[in-house]
């Protein structure tokens, strides 16, 4: 048992039991690598990735190796997931000596933390051009005894350029995005779109989710139709493909090929949290069928299998498990997509012959599989019938079944009444007979099979809560909850939003990054967490009407412009009061999910909206003046940038629905104003307010002839208050009928 032994990351308690005399990151190895003069080792993974567990069982867990390596260096391990600034940090180094990244990412430090040699994963013997991972220690300890000077010079010149790549709004722009820079950055996007498959670019092909909001808040904004298909179709695309689960619901991390159809197995909750919203707005945008189901079976997914005992949600499942039977069966052996692959015979076995030939054609299961050993990924084939149902347009988004709504369950939440109970489409009712049977045989298979894949030995589970992700998670599932009248998910929202207050934020609004068992880790919140996580608070609020989520946003904003903002408005990753790196991190692009940059610039703003604070909004805006420059450039790193410029031209749009709580009409009226399309729209409900409200925006807000109203305002100009649902549609953008 090594140094890890004790730490809260389940990806460092994995390798607790190395030979590897493992350090976690503490000041403490560095001093005991210059005690003893030699360089340290850092290795960075996260619990999720395949290859990092390949490493492992190769190296790590090699008698041989771990001497070698514990006599000539400080191993330390990091959680990149819990140290996301010193992933960072290294990471950009790496990239900048060889061109590309990745994980588990392997670098040679010395006593001042200073990189000076750098790889990724290393084989156990040489192999394609590499070198061994011992044949790298070899080298390095001869480099450190005997050129220590070059050594030296290296890493100097290495501190040097990462310190000179500090981000200042004067040479990005400080004005925020243009109709024109929007215009630019669709039509990169169009450029790189992949019309053929759907997505960006080529192999390996991640789900787009931050920009395909982006694309739904243009099309609403501008009417691009451009821009809704390649929304549309992406979407389609992965619902269909093997990067979703086609029995369980929720996407794998990204697709190895160019078609979605094999996946690199591990899901994640940002993934699932961002696309769960993603296509919850697209269903709201279009009313497509698919789109619901897949908005709610990957809901369902989050709550099923991530949610932990403390109500918040575990950070991902791994990519491996033990295989269950041919080679290697019984032994533990992890085995990548063990638990989601099937073979016909394995089909035939759980549903007999007739529907196991069924079920083959329908998920697109072959004898030479589509994945390794004769395995396949199911997905529903382009060709194929697909999901009963899933071409349904649903109408009338907007309109009754109000009255038939649930309330959240929750104290002072019947506010959230409004959500309103959406009747399903008549995917079986609108069909003939024979689709019906369709429908009924592949509900029928899915629960079968699921049932039988229940038995398999499962993925492990990273159970970590990291703030930021569950931030999103809250987002996502009180919008889907409030969309399709399902107030379980709103109540799971509401519990993943209470454990962030109580165990990660202390009373001077400042957050701790992860916590484990209900206990906070020891290690402080980046940028992103305190924007997730007040995204995540205002999303809610605008649900359920409880202005204490307000309040909390706020304090977590406040937190950002104090400790994170430089005085030309960019942002650190990292807090000016936080420990100290060889850089202060800074990125601004969105890559696996929103950047802290431009997940802040939309909380700053929607906060703003909802409070009329002009220091919000005008650090909103500075902010956003770096995703001008990025636009045309890189439009698909910078989505969520673009997403929230929408936003800011379109206003955003703020609506303050005023009535009695458990009046039907108010209820009808906060519905609609949460299906509104305008990109980045604010919502606040309440009782009518003379003078104090909870929210700024309901301040003064009466009633009309003694009825509901509700009131749209945007670029200090407001509309005349309306009681009619079907006016407040048209100005919010909310399809009907």
């Amino acid at each position: 048992m090594n140094r890890l032994a004790g730490v809260t990351s389940p990806y460092l308690l994995q390798h607790a039991d190395n030979p590897v005399d493992w350090w976690p990151w503490t000041p403490e190895a560095f001093e005991e690598a210059r005690r003893r003069d030699v360089p340290v080792l850092l290795s960075v993974g996260y619990s999720a990735c395949h290859w990092c567990h390949v490493m492992a069982h190769e190296s790590f867990e090699d008698e041989a190796t771990a001497a070698q390596l514990n006599e000539h260096f400080v191993p330390v391990k990091v959680d990149r997931e819990e140290r996301p600034d010193v992933d960072a940090v290294y990471m950009e180094a790496v990239q900048a000596a060889t061109g590309q990244g990745g994980w588990p990412m392997t670098v040679f430090l010395t006593p001042d933390a200073a990189p000076f040699y750098f790889g990724t994963y290393f084989p156990p013997e040489p192999r394609h051009g590499m070198p061994s991972f011992r044949q790298v220690l070899e080298g390095v300890r001869a480099a450190w005894d005997e050129r220590r000077d070059e050594v030296g010079e290296v890493a100097g010149k290495i501190v040097r350029d990462l310190a000179s790549r500090s981000l200042s709004l004067g040479s990005a722009g400080a004005r925020p995005p243009s109709e024109e820079d929007l215009h630019a950055a669709l039509l990169g996007l169009t450029r790189e779109y992949d019309a053929s498959y759907g997505g960006f670019g080529g192999a390996p092909k991640f789900p787009p989710s931050m920009v395909i909001e982006f694309l739904l808040r243009h099309h609403a904004r501008t009417g691009s139709e451009g821009a809704l298909q390649m929304a549309r179709d992406t979407c389609g695309a992965m619902a269909r493909g093997g990067i979703y689960d086609q029995l369980g619901g929720g996407f794998a991390r990204y697709a190895v090929d160019r078609t979605f159809t094999v996946p690199h197995f591990e899901k994640m909750l940002w993934d699932n949290a961002l696309l769960c919203r993603a296509y919850a707005h697209l269903w709201r945008s279009t009313g497509s069928a698919l789109a619901r189901r897949v908005a709610l079976e990957t809901a369902d997914f989050l709550v099923r299998e991530l949610r932990t005992s403390e109500g918040g949600f575990a950070s991902a499942l791994d990519a491996d498990s033990p295989a269950f039977e041919g080679e290697g069966a019984g032994s533990g052996r992890p085995v990548e997509g063990a638990y989601y692959v099937w073979t016909p015979e394995q089909l035939r076995a759980v549903l007999g012959e007739e529907d196991g030939r069924w079920a083959a054609e329908a998920f697109g299961v072959t004898e030479e599989g589509s994945f390794e050993e004769g395995a396949s990924v199911l997905r529903l084939p382009a060709d194929g019938p697909g999901l009963p149902g899933d071409d349904v347009v649903e109408s009338d988004v907007g309109g009754s079944g109000v009255e038939e709504s649930d309330a959240v369950g929750r104290p002072g939440g019947a506010a959230a009444q409004s959500m309103g109970a959406e009747p399903a489409a008549g995917t079986e009712r609108n069909a003939g007979a024979g689709q019906a049977a369709d429908a009924e045989r592949m509900r029928s298979v899915r629960e079968r099979l699921l049932a039988a894949r229940e038995e398999r030995p499962r993925p492990g589970r990273d159970d970590k809560i990291v703030a930021a992700w569950n931030g999103l998670t809250v987002a996502a599932l009180a919008e889907t909850g409030a969309y399709f009248g399902r107030p379980d998910l709103v109540e799971a929202a509401l519990d993943a939003a209470d454990l962030l207050v109580r165990v990660h934020m202390d009373q001077q609004g400042r957050l701790f990054r992860t916590s484990r068992d209900g206990a906070a880790g020891a290690h402080a919140a980046v940028l992103e967490d305190y924007a997730d996580v007040a995204e995540g608070f205002l999303a809610l609020y605008s649900v359920t009407g409880e202005g204490v989520w307000v309040e909390f946003a706020g304090l977590l904003l406040d937190t950002v412009l104090r400790h994170f903002t430089a005085e030309d408005g960019s942002l650190y990753d990292t807090p000016d009061d936080g420990e100290p790196l060889i850089r202060r991190p800074q990125d601004p692009t969105d890559n696996a999910h929103p950047s802290g940059w431009s997940a802040a610039a939309g909380a700053l703003l929607g906060y703003a909206a909802l409070t009329g604070s002009s220091r919000h909004r005008e650090a909103a805006e500075r902010a956003l003046g770096v995703v001008g420059a990025l636009a045309a450039r890189a439009p698909r790193f910078i989505g969520w940038g673009l997403a929230v410029a929408e936003a800011a031209l379109d206003g955003p749009r703020e609506v303050a629905v005023a009535g009695p709580e458990a009046d039907p009409a108010t209820a009808a009226l906060h519905r609609t104003a949460l299906l509104g399309t305008a990109p980045g729209a604010v919502v606040a409900v309440g009782a009518p307010a003379a003078g104090e409200a909870d929210v700024p925006l309901l301040r003064d807000r009466p009633l009309v002839d003694g009825r509901p109203a509700a009131y749209v305002c945007r670029h200090f100009t407001c509309d005349a208050p309306t009681a009619e649902p079907s006016e407040l549609a048209q100005r919010v953008g909310t399809r009907v009928g």
